[in-house]
């Protein structure tokens, strides 16, 4: 997931992807406790997403600050 892409959606639907990005997280780590979860490289890729969308939240949220 890119950067710009999260840019061009409100504040609303980033909070949105960010909930769903949590529970995605939480399945694959359920998931590699049960030994199910081959390619361990999902958890790492998840936990970036998750931190791109609080990155372009704040900056959202920074925006009306100005």
């Amino acid at each position: 997931m890119k950067a710009l892409k999260l840019r061009e959606l409100t504040v609303e639907e980033l909070q949105k992807k960010l909930q769903d990005l949590r529970l995605e997280g939480k399945n694959l780590r359920f998931q590699r406790t049960k030994g199910e979860l081959k390619n361990l490289l999902k958890i790492k890729e998840a936990r970036h997403d998750i931190a791109r969308v609080l990155t372009v939240i704040k900056e959202k949220q920074g925006e009306g600050k100005k």
